[in-house]
């Protein structure tokens, strides 16, 4: 039941968190600023939280812990998507750029913001170097390693790409994204956090594994298990997009 509870909580932070993003990056310009205002008054919150919880092993520690990593991803996503911490480069990518150099014209339209997470993971990491309650760091670890997976493979060429959900400010990252079949990265990536899910479920089942562990150990799997799954909608042309295209305006559905 533990285990059960545990994956349909992580289910549903994940859900509403993208939700919650996508519809306030929806909105008009004019909002998002109180709307970055906001999310980093919750952010510094669930940065407290972590902290608070770092020596906490109950069942309710674990998910307060990964409720607040959630919490301080979005708000790197909200800033990322409203256009507040992206990059020094807001243009396309030359016609003709390849290679290394197509690469570095990429890295600079969202380097600040990777400067950001990584600082982030830092910190994250500090709080709760050596403490029996590592569940923020984990989760953190699993989106900042897989988003950034998802941005390489991007960058390398995939399938299936859902432009409508970059903002028309933003627009002119699709210039960098490649056009693929598969590229050498995608199967490593998906086989990679395959073998890690597989590690944390035997952690889970294991009889010797406490109540906190099997909590952490679930809600991490989940997470790293959602994330495969959305490297896989990108190697085939699945409108995956539909879970979230409600939320959207319908004027941006029109232009996607």
């Amino acid at each position: 039941m533990d285990i059960i509870v545990a994956v349909l909580f992580a289910l549903f932070v994940w859900w509403m968190g993208t939700a919650v993003i996508i519809h306030l990056d929806s909105r008009p310009r004019r909002t998002h600023r109180m709307s970055v205002v906001v999310a980093t008054v919750i952010a510094a919150g669930a940065l407290y939280s972590i902290a608070w919880t770092a020596d906490d092993t109950s069942t309710m520690g674990a998910y307060v812990a990964f409720s607040s990593a959630v919490a301080l991803w979005g708000w790197h996503e909200l800033t990322f998507l409203t256009g507040w911490v992206t990059g020094p480069r807001k243009a396309e990518c030359p016609e003709g750029v390849r290679g290394w150099r197509r690469f570095l014209l990429a890295t600079e339209t969202l380097i600040h913001h990777e400067v950001a997470l990584a600082v982030t993971l830092a910190v994250v990491a500090a709080v709760t170097w050596e403490e029996p309650n590592p569940v923020a760091a984990w989760t953190f670890a699993v989106l900042w390693t897989m988003r950034l997976s998802s941005k390489l493979n991007l960058f390398l060429g995939v399938r299936n790409i859902a432009i409508e959900f970059i903002p028309d400010h933003l627009r002119y990252l699709a210039s960098y994204f490649g056009r693929a079949r598969m590229n050498p990265l995608m199967p490593i990536s998906i086989v990679s956090a395959s073998l890690v899910i597989a590690q944390l479920a035997r952690s889970a089942a294991h009889e010797s594994t406490n109540a906190f562990g099997v909590i952490g150990a679930t809600l991490t799997a989940t997470l790293l298990t959602l994330a495969v799954l959305e490297h896989l909608f990108m190697t085939v042309p699945l409108p995956d997009a539909l879970l979230w295209r409600w939320i959207l305006p319908k004027r941006t559905m029109e232009t996607s």
